[in-house]
């Protein structure tokens, strides 16, 4: 469902998957967002239960298209486990978050070294 938002913005909210099966529907959907618009487009992910490699690269296919047009993708009410694959694939510093910074992204996966703001590794422990 798309709707506009404030300032120009178009609004595209996504629900229930968005994986190998749904992907080629989600792709041509976005595009369309993305072509016929002007401003943001951002992509409301509050209904969204679930995806994987496939709806991530539909995401990504998106925001690169998007930035060829002069636009910006902007992800929404990203759900807290997509949150921490974004932060795990460092995507999240590629990808417009609304209300995320990256260091409240990172903060959600404790233990990723490297990865700015998250916290160390928790010691291995062994038992005799």
């Amino acid at each position: 469902m798309e709707y506009p938002g404030a300032g120009g913005q178009a609004v595209l909210a996504l629900d229930g998957s968005l994986d190998v099966r749904s992907a080629a529907d989600a792709r041509a959907r976005l595009h369309q967002a993305v072509d016929q618009g002007g401003g943001d487009l951002v992509l409301d992910l509050a209904a969204l239960r679930s995806w994987d490699a496939t709806g991530l690269g539909v995401i990504m296919g998106t925001h690169r298209r998007a930035g060829r047009l002069g636009r910006r993708l902007v992800l929404r009410a990203v759900p807290q486990q997509l949150q921490r694959l974004l932060v795990a694939t460092r995507l999240h510093r590629i990808l417009a978050v609304e209300g995320g910074a990256p260091d409240a992204l990172s903060a959600a996966l404790p233990g990723l070294a490297g990865v700015p703001g998250a916290g160390p590794l928790p010691p291995v422990t062994t038992s005799p």
